[in-house]
């Protein structure tokens, strides 16, 4: 069948002005290249010789936000085109929230877990995100918990949290920078 491509933020989450960050892009297929897009416009293309193609956004500025997508070729003709991933580009002045999970590190197949995403400030909203993945999940406003139940293989990985408030002062979001990594292990 017709190959898929992904894209992803690495590390996820909304960048700081001077930041910086990776747009991965990965194909089942190993032997075509890659064009990043923003928007409508081509910005860099990689001849692969693996199934995934990085570009890198280094000293972030607010000209870096957007939509990007990739493509994926072979003998010039398109064959898969990624969703679009959206890069933010915001101060972050909030306090940097803490990620932790319960009931620990690792885990087997089928248990309960829940994340906590705390945080000093009383933000409106908090995102987790699991590094690989375009969707962020959002948590629960109360306490900032996200019960992720009956967890599968597929649930191992990375996750970080990150914290917004909402400003109805100039109606924006004010951010946090992103937690520390916390390494998810499903047996």
């Amino acid at each position: 069948g017709a190959p898929t491509i992904s894209i992803f933020l690495k590390p996820p989450g909304v960048i700081p002005p001077g930041g910086s960050t990776t747009i991965c892009c990965i194909c089942q297929r190993s032997y075509g290249s890659f064009v990043l897009y923003k928007g409508s416009r081509r910005l860099h293309t990689l001849e692969q010789s693996g199934s995934r193609a990085e570009f890198s956004i280094s000293n972030a500025t607010y000209e870096d936000r957007g939509s990007y997508n990739c493509h994926y070729l072979e003998g010039g003709t398109v064959l898969a085109r990624s969703t679009q991933l959206e890069v933010l580009v915001e101060e972050l002045r909030l306090p940097r929230p803490d990620l932790s999970v319960l009931p620990g590190h690792e885990v087997t197949a089928g248990a309960a877990v829940m994340f906590r995403c705390t945080t000093t400030h009383p933000s409106t909203g908090c995102y987790l995100y699991l590094e690989g993945q375009i969707r962020a999940q959002v948590l629960p406003r109360e306490r900032g918990d996200y019960n992720l139940s009956l967890v599968q293989k597929g649930d191992s990985g990375r996750y970080s949290c990150q914290c917004y408030t909402f400003n109805a002062f100039n109606a924006s979001r004010e951010w946090s920078p992103v937690s520390s990594t916390l390494d998810l292990v499903v047996r």
